[in-house]
């Protein structure tokens, strides 16, 4: 932000003080005390500009350093847990991607784990805690859409769970209510870190978000790994339930390259869904991969037997995925 300073002139009554009137060659108000400087002696004009212009120069820079600091804040300060931090982070903007000329700004949730402990996806698996995000109280804000990179399952005594390990940043699309103005972020993120056993975690961060954000290698690295949303056609995913109530079997059939590891979780239509993570199955033709889980985890009232929307997520070494399809 630019500062606009008043243009002024300043005199010297005596050696170190600034007052107004600079070079006229009368007397000037003391604004403070009421009284009247003295007239300059002959020779102190010239101080009087010099210093006036030191003045100008000094303001300047610092302004020109404070617009230099703004612009470098790509992060906001770490906020300390004592198993985490996380932080705020600014990239460049993605232009054109909304409806009416709009623009979507870019930022990202870091969130930094000590060795051994780990953080939840959307969908935490067996056990833990998804996280949280709220930006009550942001400035200049409509929306702030948070992404997934593709996580991990890990396994320990509580079953498997799925999330991520050292380091996640989950991007955001923030969008703008006024597209030539910043956003002023406020970020409130509620999580769960876990070794052993899961410790609560809450951070707090705040972050100016700009149309000329400089750009940030490890939040682009970030984007590309949220999984692709793609027809189920493109990966031949499909799904078949066999046996009957209360748990019948789901079989689940996808396109994977051969020789890579491949992970697949699957959701259900709300939040109160818990599906069981798929396990490989031996049997695929060249090209695909099985895998199958019992259909258990519905919620209270749900019929195992009936039609339901999934979310399938295919994640590979190299690349992820995530499609809808139909259970019929």
């Amino acid at each position: 932000m630019e500062t606009s300073y008043p243009a002024k002139s300043f005199v010297l009554s005596q050696p170190g003080d600034l007052h107004r009137n600079c070079g006229k060659g009368r007397p000037a108000h003391d604004e403070f005390n009421g009284r009247m400087l003295r007239p300059l002696p002959k020779g102190w004009a010239m101080i009087c500009v010099r210093d006036s212009l030191s003045q100008m120069a000094l303001i300047a820079a610092a302004t020109l350093v404070s617009a230099a600091a703004a612009h470098a804040n790509s992060a906001s300060p770490w906020s300390d847990d004592i198993r985490s931090s996380a932080r705020l982070i600014a990239g460049s903007v993605t232009a054109g991607n909304v409806p009416g000329n709009s623009v979507t700004l870019r930022a990202g949730i870091e969130i930094k784990l000590q060795p051994g402990w780990k953080t939840y996806w959307r969908y935490p698996g067996d056990s833990g805690v998804p996280p949280q995000f709220d930006f009550a109280g942001s400035e200049n804000l409509v929306s702030a859409e948070v992404l997934y990179p593709a996580p991990h399952s890990f396994k320990d005594e509580a079953g498997t769970s799925i999330g991520y390990k050292e380091t996640v940043i989950f991007p955001v699309r923030v969008t703008p209510r006024d597209p030539s103005k910043p956003v002023k972020l406020n970020a409130k993120i509620d999580y769960a870190v876990c070794e052993k056993l899961c410790i609560p975690a809450e951070a707090k961060a705040q972050l100016v978000i700009e149309r000329n954000g400089a750009a940030s290698e490890a939040l682009t690295a970030a984007e590309a790994m949220v999984p692709k949303h793609v027809p189920a056609s493109e990966i031949s995913l499909k799904l078949k339930r066999t046996g009957a109530k209360p748990k019948p079997l789901v079989t689940l059939d996808v396109a994977a390259p051969e020789g890579d590891p491949v992970e697949v979780f699957v959701e259900g239509p709300g939040k109160d869904w818990a599906l069981p993570i798929p396990k490989p199955v031996q049997g695929a033709p060249k090209g695909h991969r099985h895998f199958s889980f019992d259909f258990d985890g519905l919620p209270p009232g749900a019929d195992p037997m009936g039609k339901y929307d999934l979310i399938v997520t295919v994640v590979t070494p190299t690349r992820a995925f995530e499609a809808a399809t139909r259970l019929d």
